[in-house]
């Protein structure tokens, strides 16, 4: 058994100059990123919705449901700030199927891990620049951050990764919203603990070189649901499981309190269509508690053109192909409930 080197890849700085970005987009950038740091820091009431394909597998149609979204942005601008999920790697439970188009820029061919380099470089440029919406991604590999860091204006460290030394401490070196996943046990204290280390500053090894990082202070919480010993899913968006991370937060001495609650994951059991009723669950209790009104800034929807899913190779335009979601109908009325209710 052992590695077999295949090929040096580029660096960041290398993608970055081969692929860089206009200074009217960094602006563009550079805005949305302070509007999602008054939404966490409670200097602004707007809603941050998180919304988007279970992964981006294709960049067409990423970039047509992206552009859908531009005129709703506009229609609830007072209200809400949306943010596109646009995730170009993707955890597997058990290691197999599809891990995003970082690995495979197109679904059904081998792996190649330079064309997917290029391939979300270019899928993040091309949405923000005929969007003017910068996206999220997640963070599955803390050392290729570098490679969208210029592009992203908010990060999600997912239930694998949230208790992972290397994944907090690159939070720490970030300036955009960073989200910690209740990990897939769903322990609060294991996420808060995240959070607390990537609010504090770190020097430590990063992409071969000594690196000293500030701490972040948009690092937060996101509730995504658990799973029990036996295997079964175990919701954690209810009114009394946002009191309880309420009073955890209340006992810690961390910077700008605030939750993202994930309607799809182990929240749904998967079950896409939940997500409606879900998301209006959470709204409903902000309005019974001002501590949860205060505490939950924003909601992560899993959404495309196509409602469900298919699998590889089955060439249904805007369908996932991985996780189901929902469809852009259904989608468009949610999103615009939340605009009506928040």
């Amino acid at each position: 058994m052992s590695f077999e080197f295949i090929s040096k890849l580029p660096t960041p700085a290398d993608i970055r100059r081969q692929f860089p970005l206009s200074e009217e987009l960094t602006a563009k950038k550079r805005a949305r990123d302070q509007e999602v740091r008054d939404i966490l820091s409670g200097n602004s009431d707007r809603f941050l919705v998180i919304v988007g394909p279970c992964s981006a597998d294709n960049e067409d149609s990423v970039c047509d449901y992206v552009s859908r979204l531009v005129k709703i942005q506009e229609d609830t601008r007072d209200k809400l700030l949306i943010v596109p999920r646009v995730y170009t790697n993707k955890p597997r439970t058990t290691g197999e199927g599809y891990k995003g188009i970082l690995h495979q820029p197109n679904p059904e061919k081998a792996p190649d891990l330079f064309e997917g380099l290029l391939a979300i470089r270019k899928l993040h440029m091309r949405v923000l620049r005929e969007t003017g919406l910068s996206a999220a991604d997640e963070m599955l590999y803390p050392e290729n951050y570098r490679y969208l860091s210029d592009l992203l204006s908010y990060v999600a460290v997912g239930a694998r990764s949230v208790e992972n030394q290397q994944h907090r401490l690159t939070v720490s070196g970030m300036d955009v919203g960073a989200g910690m996943k209740n990990p897939t046990s769903g322990d609060f204290s294991v996420m808060l603990n995240s959070v607390l280390a990537a609010q504090h500053g770190h020097t430590f090894i990063f992409r071969g070189w000594e690196v000293h990082t500030d701490g972040n202070p948009y690092a937060h919480t996101i509730l995504r649901g658990a799973v029990n010993k036996h295997g079964q899913s175990q919701p954690n968006y209810h009114y009394e499981d946002l009191r309880l991370l309420c009073d955890m937060y209340g006992k810690r001495d961390l910077k700008n309190p605030a939750c993202i609650v994930d309607a799809n994951h182990s929240n749904s059991n998967k079950l896409y269509k939940e997500q409606i009723r879900i998301v209006k669950e959470v709204l409903h209790s902000r309005t019974h508690s001002l501590d949860i009104r205060n505490l939950v800034k924003g909601v992560m929807i899993e959404s495309y053109i196509e409602p469900g899913s298919q699998k590889v190779g089955g060439h249904i335009y805007g369908c996932s192909i991985t996780d189901p979601c929902l469809g852009w109908e259904e989608s468009k009325q949610l999103i615009y409930d939340i605009a009506d209710l928040v």
